[in-house]
């Protein structure tokens, strides 16, 4: 009776520890801001409960257009509500529907590459073909479809860019899951008997976990981007919540009396926007992800 003998699971060339990942994000400058920015905006969404003066939606008509200063740091808007507070609210908002709809365009992106490099053949054919279709569609076009057939809110929002990224990342994902699957390690643990559950998740997720790394953040900071970019176009989120794009789409009209009811936001949003790109190409070269190939699938 001929043993298999299992081979370690993540192939020679993919392999990087931890430790070696920071250190190269570190030598970068330009990566270490991407990070401290992303992690600045984190904080800050998180401590918005402390930090924040007022309350974000409370509206008060007797601090109308106030100019920055006492207890309004960054004034107030038509309503009366403080800038400070929902610009540092609309990052909770920002980060926690962003973070939210691209892990799960991610995760369920990777699941279905995972399952077309796995079996092949007529099922792969399948997924080609529909990511091929779905791709065709512009972004915003498509998440504009899902807003008008479902509604807005929350959860519709989360849905339209699942629809519109997982296709993305699927193709990403595919292509380098199929650079794995011919490995000798893949074939041991087929002989072995190993189901497809443990192949996946055993196999060749270790080895293509640089690449979904790269894609959750840069698919993160397009996504901030897309649903601000909903918000203002009246498609978001609803008043009163406070969100970036919104708060740009109401305060426009008002530059010139307050404009910091329109910067504030802007800032925030483009901050980020920068963090995370920074830190996404940060990554892409300390993992050795070609970032062009990703972009361009």
């Amino acid at each position: 009776m001929t043993t298999v003998a299992a081979t370690p699971a993540t192939a020679p060339g993919r392999a990087g520890g931890l430790k070696r990942v920071v250190r190269s994000i570190l030598r970068s400058k330009m990566a270490t801001i991407g990070f401290a920015l992303v992690v600045m905006h984190l904080l800050l969404a998180l401590l918005a409960p402390l930090i924040a003066p007022h309350d974000p939606t409370a509206n008060n008509p007797s601090a109308v257009l106030y100019l920055p200063g006492g207890t309004y740091p960054l004034g107030t808007d038509s309503l009366g509500r403080d800038i400070l507070s929902r610009t540092l609210y609309g990052g909770q908002y920002a980060l926690g529907v962003s973070l939210t709809a691209t892990t799960i365009a991610v995760v369920l992106g990777t699941l279905i590459a995972g399952l077309a490099a796995y079996y092949g053949g007529w099922f792969d054919q399948i997924v080609t073909r529909v990511l091929d279709s779905v791709l065709a569609v512009p972004a915003l076009l498509a998440l504009l479809v899902v807003v008008t057939i479902f509604g807005s809110g929350l959860w519709v929002i989360v849905l339209g860019v699942v629809v519109v990224y997982t296709g993305g990342v699927t193709r990403i994902v595919r292509a380098a899951a199929m650079d794995v699957m011919p490995l000798d390690f893949i074939t041991a643990a087929r002989a072995r008997g190993e189901g497809v559950i443990y192949v996946l998740t055993r196999e060749v997720l270790p080895n293509i976990l640089d690449v979904v790394l790269v894609e959750f953040a840069m698919r993160a900071s397009w996504v901030v981007l897309l649903i601000s970019s909903l918000s203002f176009l009246g498609f978001g989120a609803n008043p009163p919540t406070p969100d970036w794009g919104l708060m740009v789409a109401e305060n426009r009209s008002l530059m010139a009396v307050v404009p910091l009811a329109t910067l504030a936001p802007i800032i925030s949003l483009a901050t980020l926007i920068i963090g995370l790109n920074l830190a996404s190409d940060g990554l892409a070269k300390s993992l050795g992800v070609d970032r062009m190939k990703e972009i361009i699938g």
